[in-house]
C-alpha cells in the first residue's frame, strides 16, 4: 500500500483531524503493545535517523519504535557521516531517501530539515529542531488526555523560557484548540514569528508565573539552557531563578492538574523534585509516549490511516 508523500516538521503541519485520528491510534497501539500483541505493519521497512544533537529519548524511542512496527532503524551521526564533512543537506536527502523508508532528523537550524524533506522521496520527520519539538508535543498530548481527558478549551500553562517546545505548544494550541500562558524572564520572550503565528487567539503572557498558572489544568517546563546555548549558561540561571516551578505554582493550578517535562530535568532549577517526583507529575507516562505515539506517527506517514 502506498499513500501520498507527507513530512513531519511542524505541529501545524497536521489538521486537527489528523491528530484525533493519530492520538486515537496511538492508543490501540499502545494497548497491543501492552498485551504482548505483535503489531508489524512496517515489516521490511527502514528508518533513518540522522542526528546532529545528542539524544537518548528521541533515539531510544524511534529505534526501538521501528523494531516494534517489524522493521529496522538505522542510526547515523553527522560526525560520521559525510554530512559532516560538507555534503550537501539536498544531495543526502537524495541518496538517503532512495535508500529507506522514512527519514528522522535530529538538527540544530529548521532550515536543514525543511531542505532535506524538499529534496526527500519519502517522509521526513522532525525529531528537534531550535525552533520546534512537535513528536514530543505529541506525546506530550496524547498523555494529557490518557490522564485528563480532551485538551481543547483546556489551558497549558508554559513557565520558562521561549524555546521550541514553547514554540510547538503554541501551534498545537492554534491547531487543536486550547490555550496557553507563557511567563518567562525579561528578554526571553515568544517570538511570534519564530512561533509560527501571526495573531492568535490561544496564547496569552504573564509576567508572573504564579499568574500564568492559575486554573491551568496543565503545568508544564524545560531546561532554561536548551542545545546550542550552553555559553548562556550562567546568564540564564541568574535570569530564570524566579521561574522554577514550586509547589506554589501548583497549588494555584486546576485542582486536577499535571506537571509534564521533556526530559531530562534538572531539579532546583527549572522545578523543584517535590514537584517532579510528586503525586501531579506524569513525566515518565509521558517519556514514554513518545514510543507510542511517534509509532502511530511513522504508521501513518507510509502507510496512511488503518483499521487493525
Amino acid at each position: 500500500m502506498t499513500t501520498a508523500l507527507r513530512h513531519y516538521l511542524q505541529f501545524k503541519d497536521f489538521s486537527r483531524e489528523e491528530y484525533e485520528y493519530l492520538f486515537e491510534r496511538a492508543r490501540r497501539i499502545k494497548d497491543k503493545f501492552k498485551r504482548y500483541e505483535p503489531h508489524h505493519p512496517l515489516f521490511d521497512r527502514t528508518l533513518v535517523m540522522i542526528f546532529e544533537k545528542a539524544s537518548t529519548r528521541t533515539r531510544l524511542s524511534f529505534e526501538a519504535g521501528m523494531h516494534q512496527l517489524g522493521g529496522s532503524a538505522i542510526y547515523l551521526n553527522t560526525r560520521d557521516s559525510q554530512l559532516g564533512r560538507g555534503e550537501p543537506v539536498e544531495d543526502a536527502a537524495q541518496v538517503v531517501s532512495r535508500m529507506s523508508d522514512l527519514v528522522m532528523i535530529r538538527t540544530f537550524e529548521q532550515d536543514v530539515i525543511e531542505r532535506f524533506a524538499a529534496h526527500s522521496r519519502v517522509p521526513v520527520i522532525n525529531g528537534l529542531t531550535n525552533e520546534y519539538h512537535p513528536c514530543q508535543i505529541l506525546a506530550d498530548i496524547l498523555t494529557f488526555i490518557e490522564h485528563c481527558g480532551p485538551i481543547k478549551g483546556k489551558t497549558v500553562a508554559w513557565i520558562g523560557d521561549s524555546n521550541n517546545m514553547c514554540n510547538t505548544w503554541l501551534q498545537a494550541a492554534e491547531v487543536l484548540d486550547f490555550n496557553v500562558h507563557v511567563s518567562t524572564p525579561p528578554g526571553y520572550e515568544v517570538e511570534p514569528e519564530r512561533a509560527g503565528l501571526y495573531g492568535t487567539d490561544h496564547f496569552e503572557a504573564f509576567a508572573d508565573p504564579l499568574d500564568a498558572c492559575r486554573g491551568a489544568h496543565l503545568v508544564t517546563t524545560d531546561v532554561w539552557t536548551s542545545m546550542g546555548f550552553e555559553a548562556e549558561n550562567e546568564e540564564r540561571k541568574q535570569a530564570f531563578a524566579d521561574w522554577c516551578v514550586d509547589c506554589d505554582m501548583m497549588k494555584v493550578a486546576d485542582p486536577s492538574a499535571v506537571f509534564m517535562h521533556c526530559l531530562p530535568a534538572h531539579r532546583g532549577e527549572e522545578v523543584c523534585a517535590e514537584v517532579i517526583d510528586g503525586a501531579q507529575s506524569v513525566v515518565w507516562d509521558e517519556a514514554e509516549n513518545r514510543l507510542h505515539a511517534q509509532k502511530a506517527l511513522m504508521e501513518y506517514l507510509v502507510l496512511g490511516r488503518r483499521e487493525d
